[in-house]
């Protein structure tokens, strides 16, 4: 079972980010990479950056970006090669919500790629984002926290 927590690892973070913008076809998700990855405590102040573990190893990642008081943006969301098929991007999501509530935001959206993130997004459909808009393939979607 994963063990999600805050980040206290930045490290490792850095690590997972550059995982993921690695994938064939998100290149686009990572405009500010070089500024974010310099400061990732600053880069989501107000928000909260998460690492998903397995024993000790750091294996998942998911932020969250104060957009503003009311919003919030997820971002992030990745999940070791090796790790997907268990289950652990769905748990990593719900503990992204919680923590959303947590920090008293009303909203939260999310941009995904369908084409290239296509588990994803049907995991965010299943979970009740709602789809905004598409803009050239590349999707906003949110969630209202009630």
């Amino acid at each position: 079972m994963i063990e999600i927590k805050e980040c206290d690892d930045y490290e490792a973070a850095k690590n997972l980010i550059l995982d993921y913008s690695k994938i064939k076809g998100a290149e686009n998700c990572f405009v500010s990479l070089d500024k974010e990855l310099a400061d990732l405590e600053g880069f989501y102040k107000g928000g909260a950056l998460l690492l998903g573990y397995e024993d000790s190893d750091p294996i998942a990642t998911i932020a969250i970006k104060k957009l503003n008081d009311d919003q919030a943006e997820a971002k992030r969301l990745y999940i070791k090669p090796e790790q997907r098929g268990k289950g652990h991007a769905r748990y990593m999501l719900n503990a992204m919500l919680d923590k959303c509530r947590e920090l008293g935001f009303k909203e939260v959206r999310f941009t995904t790629k369908p084409e290239v993130m296509s588990v994803g997004y049907a995991l965010y459909k299943k979970m009740g984002f709602e789809e905004l808009e598409n803009n050239e393939g590349t999707v906003l979607m949110r969630m209202l926290l009630l």
